[in-house]
């Protein structure tokens, strides 16, 4: 039985298309008639819905319905901004407490990074200001109107799912650049394998970024927490705090602590 999503969901375009593919994340295969009354919309919808969706390459449209592409979902980053959008915020919110006056900070791409950003801009003290340094195109456009944002973009390849520069080109600006703390977002973080991303290029650059970090904190809500995606980022020693929700588990958030990892519910 597939939930209904009547009490989760508007109907905004983007809203609906994150909602259908969650659910062919979950089930694997769906057909219009239960999209339909999953969303509470009409037949029609999903059938345009569908077909969009495919010639995204986000899914695959069968006869009365469609299937997953793959196993594991890598969405762009426009269908991710209404998921845990309460919790990203509380979690942006404790992360900017971290930062001072003054800070060089590094973070990548991503929609609860994205949060810290704005949550960084409007607390910071515009007499002294911060230094962000980040791979993300989407928070450095975001950030650039602000006169107390000194914003340091790395060269590279855009990647249309994370906005984020990949590549040999933003290896060698992070190469030059040393960092107070970055913030990580990722698409898994466990005790065993540590962060993980979907995309390997993203792995490789967001290693490189934490590495010129005096502090690393990775920020992720909790449907990260205890997961793993296909390429790994770093091991969990190289990480010294982990923000994640408040509906994160005593036993989960214990398993962190005991492994030397700080752990912050917001």
């Amino acid at each position: 039985m597939i939930p209904c999503c009547a009490t989760l969901f508007t109907v905004s375009r983007y809203e609906r298309w994150n909602a259908i593919l969650e659910l062919l994340s979950q089930e694997g295969r769906l057909s219009v008639e239960q999209a339909a009354e999953a969303l509470v919309v009409s037949t029609a919808t999903i059938r345009r819905d569908f077909d969009q969706l495919a010639q995204q390459q986000m899914l695959m449209r069968t006869r009365g319905g469609a299937v997953a592409q793959s196993v594991s979902y890598d969405l762009p980053l426009r269908y991710k901004t209404a998921r845990h959008a309460g919790e990203k915020q509380r979690i942006a919110e404790a992360a900017a407490g971290l930062v001072t006056p003054g800070t060089i900070v590094g973070m990548n791409g991503g929609t609860t990074t994205s949060e810290v950003a704005r949550a960084l801009a409007v607390r910071a003290d515009p007499e002294i200001g911060f230094t962000i340094v980040t791979n993300a195109l989407n928070i450095a456009a975001e950030l650039t109107v602000r006169q107390h944002v000194k914003i340091v973009l790395t060269g590279g390849v855009a990647r249309p799912q994370s906005y984020e520069l990949i590549g040999p080109l933003a290896s060698g600006v992070l190469e030059q650049v040393t960092l107070d703390i970055a913030f990580l977002g990722v698409d898994g973080i466990d005790v065993e394998t540590g962060a993980s991303a979907h995309h390997e290029g993203e792995a490789s650059v967001n290693n490189l970024l934490i590495s010129r970090a005096a502090q690393v904190v990775v920020v992720a809500d909790t449907s990260k927490v205890g997961r793993r995606a296909f390429a790994r980022i770093c091991p969990l020693g190289a990480i010294g705090t982990l923000i994640t929700g408040e509906e994160l588990s005593d036993e989960a958030a214990a398993r962190f602590t005991d492994a030397g990892v700080k752990v912050i519910r917001a």
